[in-house]
């Protein structure tokens, strides 16, 4: 017991310094720097929606560089094919000029993907992600080739209303871990962002960790403990938005369809890291609170009453949270 309580105070003070690191050539974000690590280590992924020009691309350059991770970026488009982003099979000649196939790698073949504007290819090209987010893996004619851990997706995509986007079907947005909204900087921030990226040469972030030791902390975050009523309360709150449950008025009311049981795994999970970053040894109602609307927004329908009403899905899982006593 004493080696884990080492090894989780030393993972804090780890994720705190890269924290600190990322913040240094990020101006403001700091909610969506903290969730996009989390993700990180806890080997899920991130959807982040926002206009373009709001920093996505920089933050998980950012975030590459520090963790000391190979980084590829896949700006998705109308024409772009399944093939462009897994690879394909080529004919080549070996030396005796006999015919072969030979797999050339796509760019998913990486640790920190940047998926830049999802919601802008066809399902067809959108659904050649879900099983490397997944299973990180990715299957050509036939062969299965094994993704680098850590692996993790980071998609953005532009909101709905924008021309020419294509709405993610639920179950590959069931795969993101998180759905963060980017909101464009304030004034103060504005000005700091202009004054960093002009006056001078942009700072660069210094290297912290290495790819094993991710692999490792992500170990070490499944070991934080949980109390059985922290645990119940997180049960208790993904639960009620299943509609087709009766004591759920505001679901019923509200919603189409409710959160599942991965939706509960990853704010357990998330939580536990949360913690971590707080400086807590164990997880408390205030982390599985802050990750709620991350993890349950994406995973969750309206129904043509809440549309009428102008809700939104934040709207809807803040009343639950509400709603919702911790004992």
């Amino acid at each position: 017991m004493d080696l884990i309580l080492q090894n989780i105070e030393y993972t804090m003070e780890v994720l705190n310094k890269i924290e600190g690191e990322i913040t240094k050539v990020i101006i403001g974000q700091k909610d969506i720097i903290r969730k996009v690590l989390i993700a990180i280590f806890c080997g899920g992924n991130v959807l982040l929606e926002g206009l373009p020009g709001v920093g996505k691309t920089h933050l998980v350059k950012s975030i590459a560089k520090v963790l000391n991770l190979k980084f590829s970026r896949i700006q998705f488009t109308p024409d772009l094919m399944p093939s462009d982003i897994v690879g394909t099979n080529i004919i080549s000649k070996d030396k005796d000029g006999f015919l072969n196939f030979t797999f050339q790698k796509g760019p998913i073949f990486a640790n920190i993907i940047l998926a830049d504007e999802i919601n802008r290819a066809t399902p067809k090209t959108q659904s050649a992600l879900l099983e490397a987010m997944q299973e990180k893996t990715v299957t050509v004619m036939g062969t299965t080739y094994k993704l680098d851990e850590p692996f993790f997706v980071l998609a953005t995509q532009n909101p709905l209303e924008q021309e020419g986007t294509y709405p993610l079907p639920e179950a590959q947005q069931d795969r993101f871990m998180f759905k963060v909204d980017v909101p464009l900087p304030g004034f103060d921030e504005m000005i700091e962002i202009v004054n960093l990226t002009t006056e001078s040469q942009m700072p660069e972030p210094n290297k912290i960790i290495e790819a094993q030791e991710i692999i490792q902390i992500g170990e070490i975050i499944r070991k934080v403990p949980i109390a059985r009523p922290v645990l119940e309360y997180a049960a208790r709150l993904v639960m009620s938005t299943q509609p087709h449950i009766e004591q759920n008025e505001i679901a019923k009311k509200y919603l189409r369809f409710g959160a599942g049981p991965r939706a509960l795994q990853h704010i357990v999970l998330g939580a536990k890291a949360n913690a971590l970053f707080e400086g807590r040894p164990n997880v408390a109602f205030d982390d599985i609170k802050s990750l709620a609307k991350s993890v349950l927004c994406h995973r969750i329908g309206l129904n043509f009453e809440a549309i009428s009403e102008g809700k939104k899905p934040a709207d809807i899982v803040e009343e639950i949270l509400q709603s919702l006593k911790e004992w």
